[in-house]
């Protein structure tokens, strides 16, 4: 990997928006910090920056074996700007002051009062190039307001989890391009790992300690963060794992065009949300649940009022009439203070009248109060690890959930997702599907819907032989053949947005509000190739 030289460097930082005095004398070159090798027979796959000029990403590859590895190259300070560095930190711990209120950019706050800070005590910490005091505003940033070590891992947006098993241990990575990767990032010492872990716990306005180890938490960003503290419950030291989430989440037209979904049965569920049907998303660790979950609850019909219950805060909905509730850990001595579990909250939300009761994943009690809001008229949304149909049945029909099997057919709709491995293209890559999607008519009576082709990637769909839409038109004297005639306009209004690139959740939520509100109207536009976005978002900015 090249270089990166001073020259280039003080380029690139000419064009920021920060600017140094520079002194009057003239300046010493030094040379910026030298790359991160590449292991030996590794051969360089894809380069990309992460913050310009000072954190880049290469991925290697090992020709013999195939395997991955993720290198991040940051400007590192020498041995005279770490001298300076430490007396910048206790400056800036000593003068900068907290903002008045709620702060919308934490960082830019930071480095705009550091940066005076800085220019103010310049001259008696000693001379340095401009580019020094870059590298030592970029680290005090990364480290006093940033994630520390890992805060460039951070904002790498095709990193979906950051995992550190423990001390002098390489931090792994899932990268969304070539899944689980080892980095050439490891903490050092205990200390380092644990101040780091403390750091993130409190930025979750969590606690951690030796008394309560574990930790699961919602970073700033809505980031998942679930930590194992010290030796107590792990003999490798402090272990964390972070799931990062989308600042921009997948839409249902970005599960389309990945391959998640169909045009077909995007449009079938948007028909079953809009008459309050219950669906059940099923799969394993990391296959793509609460992903589908929040795009398809994008179809929920707007002014539906809509609760959320979860463990930590995933989901994000554009919807305004929106409750989101979130289940809290106990404290105190004996963990016996203050628990608020998810069975509370989900009998709780049952006197907020909802339209439609989402639960974030259920595993326990909190099943039962969920099928009994279904049985009351409620719609109701769900996610649950379980790899298929049957084995999701036998969950729900054994403690803790003990469901009872009349009770099952009030879950109208079962979806399963899982992450599977394709060859497109000569590279074999994982890629998330939902296999397959059923409709419980009874126990042990299930119609098999949509189900995934694996060898042509394709959906074989027998959507004519579905009991939901039977059950719907009973409900709204509307023939079958009109709501398979109706599936089918949804279906082109889908593939309208796919083709104009309309993709943020936010945009294409706006124009299924316009659907629901002129259906007609919207769909002889899209008929006619008409522009119906500027229309959809003037009425819903």
């Amino acid at each position: 990997m090249p270089k990166l030289r001073l020259k280039e460097t003080l380029a690139k930082l000419k064009k920021t928006r920060i600017k140094v005095n520079r002194p009057k004398q003239k300046q010493a070159t030094i040379p910026a910090a030298p790359s991160r090798p590449i292991p030996r027979g590794y051969k360089v796959i894809e380069k990309y920056p992460l913050f310009e000029p000072f954190a880049h990403v290469v991925i290697a590859q090992n020709p013999k074996t195939g395997e991955y590895k993720y290198i991040l190259d940051e400007l590192q300070l020498d041995s005279l700007e770490k001298t300076i560095y430490k007396r910048v930190l206790d400056i800036l711990l000593a003068e900068i002051e907290a903002p008045k209120g709620e702060v919308d950019d934490p960082r830019g706050f930071f480095t705009r009062e550091a940066k005076k800070i800085v220019d103010k005590y310049r001259i008696s910490l000693g001379w340095l190039p401009d580019v020094s005091w870059y590298k030592i505003l970029y680290h005090a940033e990364r480290d006093l307001v940033g994630s520390g070590k890992i805060d460039a891992l951070m904002r790498d947006p095709n990193i979906e989890d950051i995992s550190c098993d423990g001390v002098k241990k390489p931090i792994y990575i899932w990268h969304r391009n070539y899944e689980s990767i080892e980095t050439n990032i490891e903490m050092e010492s205990d200390e380092e790992l644990d101040n780091i872990v403390v750091k993130l716990v409190h930025m979750a306005r969590k606690h951690v300690s030796s008394a309560f180890p574990i930790v699961d938490a919602s970073l700033p960003g809505k980031h998942r963060l679930a930590v194992c503290y010290r030796r107590e419950v792990t003999p490798f030291g402090t272990a964390f794992t972070i799931r990062k989430f989308r600042e921009d989440p997948y839409s249902i037209i970005d599960l389309i065009n990945i391959g998640t979904f169909s045009e077909e049965m995007a449009a079938y569920f948007w028909m079953c949300l809009e008459n309050r049907a219950s669906i059940m998303i099923l799969g394993g660790t990391a296959a793509g649940k609460t992903t589908a979950l929040n795009a398809l609850a994008c179809l929920i019909k707007p002014g539906s009022k809509i609760i959320t219950i979860e463990e930590t805060a995933e989901l994000n909905l554009p919807h305004d009439n929106w409750v989101s509730l979130i289940a809290r850990q106990s404290y105190g001595l004996g963990n016996t203070i203050g628990e608020v579990p998810l069975f509370d909250l989900v009998k709780t939300s049952m006197r907020h009248r909802p339209d439609v009761l989402i639960v974030g994943e259920v595993r326990g009690q909190e099943a039962y109060v969920l099928f009994q809001a279904l049985a009351t008229g409620h719609g109701g949304m769900c996610t649950m690890h379980a790899e298929n149909m049957d084995s999701a049945i036998k969950r729900l029909t054994q403690k803790p959930m003990d469901i009872s099997p009349a009770y099952l057919p009030l879950m109208n709709v079962m979806l399963s997702i899982q992450r599977v491995h394709l060859i497109k293209r000569g590279e074999r890559k994982a890629y998330r599907r939902v296999i397959a999607v059923s409709e419980i008519a009874d126990y042990e009576d299930y119609k098999s819907i949509f189900k995934w082709h694996p060898t042509k990637d394709e959906y074989v769909e027998t959507i004519d032989k579905s009991v939901m839409l039977a059950s719907i038109s009973d409900l709204t004297g509307v023939s079958k053949k009109e709501l398979l005639e109706e599936i089918g306009r949804r279906k082109e209004v889908l593939h309208w947005m796919r083709e104009r690139n309309i993709r943020s959740y936010k945009d294409v939520a706006a124009i299924i509000a316009e659907y629901y509100a002129k259906p007609s109207q919207i769909y002889e536009r899209v008929v006619a190739g008409e522009e119906v976005m500027a229309i959809a978002l003037a009425q819903h900015p």
